[in-house]
């Protein structure tokens, strides 16, 4: 995870409606694309590379790169991904609170 956060990932962590956390939800926005790791327990994880302007990163509809298996290997995938060559504007946005222990990534139209 230090190794996540080192390269710039920003967390969230998505809880549902009695607040139990669900997940651990890192994304990584850079060079035109969107690195995002989804870790819902040790043995249960997945990450992708998405196009920088996929509208939903959560449930893209297009996807460049994907993995899933144990979270320690999935976090070491990750951190093997070479970043691409960057073409046209970079990818921007943040996450955004929807409701208590919730949120949602907004990419940034401009």
């Amino acid at each position: 995870m230090q190794a996540l956060m080192s390269r710039d990932f920003q967390f969230a962590h998505p809880r549902d409606s009695a607040g139990t956390l669900v997940a651990v939800v890192g994304l990584r926005v850079h060079h035109n694309v969107i690195d995002i790791v989804q870790l819902y327990g040790e043995d249960d994880a997945d990450a992708a590379r998405i196009p920088g302007d996929e509208p939903d990163v959560l449930f893209p509809q297009t996807v460049i790169w994907r993995t899933s298996g144990r979270a320690r290997d999935v976090i070491r995938q990750v951190l093997k991904l070479e970043d691409p060559v960057e073409i046209g504007t970079a990818a921007k946005g943040c996450w955004m609170p929807t409701h208590a222990g919730r949120s949602t990534w907004l990419a940034a139209s401009a």
